[in-house]
């Protein structure tokens, strides 16, 4: 028996009208940004995060990510030093999270015991126009069951959560594909918490060097958790291609799926998690045992995509 569907929103004032309705109602609200669509609860609402970490069978020491449509909305909830508004001001905007001291404005949940908070500045217009709608912060993990592939399609958030959320507003494919990049700033400087959509090398252009601390399992911020991203059929990573595998390619490297043919990163980030989710279904229909994703470059946003990869085969 197929599971129930939930209301589907559309890409106008009518879809983003009730999309902040279902969230000052205390529902879930399933939304599109940048990075990936996130599961959107109102973070002030403790029964209402609650019901993400159930929707997800998330465990609630796994932080969550605030969503706020400014900079001085988000200086309301955490506090800023001069390097986190630095950061800030350069990649907001984007799929760049930052954690900050918590001022204690979101329901204790949202922070998962810590005594911090993650923020974001989500840069996809319909995120924003309903964050502008709702007038309030929004916790927005990513929408699907907790360690499975992330959803880039509204079609990923259906098949995942049915009717665990309220409603699905559709704003298409998301454009980065990555989670964001998490940032902690210290006295000691910038620590980097997990890989994403803006590249190192983009952050040490501003701050300077950072630290990468990614201890697997270790969770100080979303997206730590050792096993996460995966599909139901075991990811294997590089090596010689076995009859029967479902194989996803990269640059020179074909498959019956590829990430890039032309071998670029950007392309490859934003096209992962769905070709992740295409293979899970074709190895399924097929009865493969085994997806075998081709090696991709530890550079830029290469390595955030190894990051998932890695997580994904786990």
């Amino acid at each position: 028996m197929s599971r129930p569907k939930p209301e589907m929103l559309h890409e106008n004032v009518a879809g983003i009208t009730r999309a902040a309705e279902v969230l000052r109602h205390g529902g879930l609200l399933a939304l599109p940004t940048e990075t990936v669509y996130g599961l959107a609860a109102d973070a002030r609402n403790s029964r209402a995060v609650a019901r993400i970490f159930e929707a997800k069978g998330r465990p609630t020491f796994n932080p969550l990510i605030v969503h706020v449509s400014t900079l001085e909305a988000a200086r309301e909830l955490g506090v800023f030093s001069d390097t986190a508004l630095a950061l800030a001001t350069a990649f907001w905007p984007g799929p760049m999270t930052l954690v900050v001291p918590s001022k204690g404005q979101v329901a204790d949940l949202v922070s998962g015991g810590l005594d911090t908070l993650a923020i974001r500045v989500p840069a996809h217009p319909l995120a924003r126009a309903v964050l502008e709608a709702f007038g309030g912060p929004i916790a927005a993990p990513s929408a699907n069951p907790s360690g499975q592939i992330s959803p880039t399609l509204a079609e990923h958030v259906v098949a995942g959560l049915g009717d665990k959320v309220e409603a699905v507003l559709d704003g298409g494919a998301c454009g980065v594909g990555l989670e964001s990049t998490i940032l902690a700033p210290g006295p000691g400087g910038v620590r980097l918490l997990r890989e994403g959509g803006i590249s190192r090398e983009a952050v040490e252009a501003v701050v300077g060097p950072v630290t990468a601390d990614l201890t697997p399992g270790r969770v100080e911020a979303p997206g730590q958790m050792e096993r996460h991203y995966a599909p139901r059929t075991k990811v294997v990573l590089g090596g010689a291609t076995a009859p029967g595998e479902v194989t996803i390619g990269f640059g020179a490297v074909s498959g019956d799926f590829t990430l890039s043919e032309r071998g670029d990163l950007v392309e490859a980030a934003a096209r992962l998690f769905a070709t992740l989710h295409a293979a899970d279904t074709r190895a399924e229909a097929q009865g493969a045992q085994v997806i075998r994703v081709a090696d991709v470059p530890e550079v830029g946003l290469g390595r955030a995509i190894n990051d998932r990869l890695r997580r994904a085969a786990t």
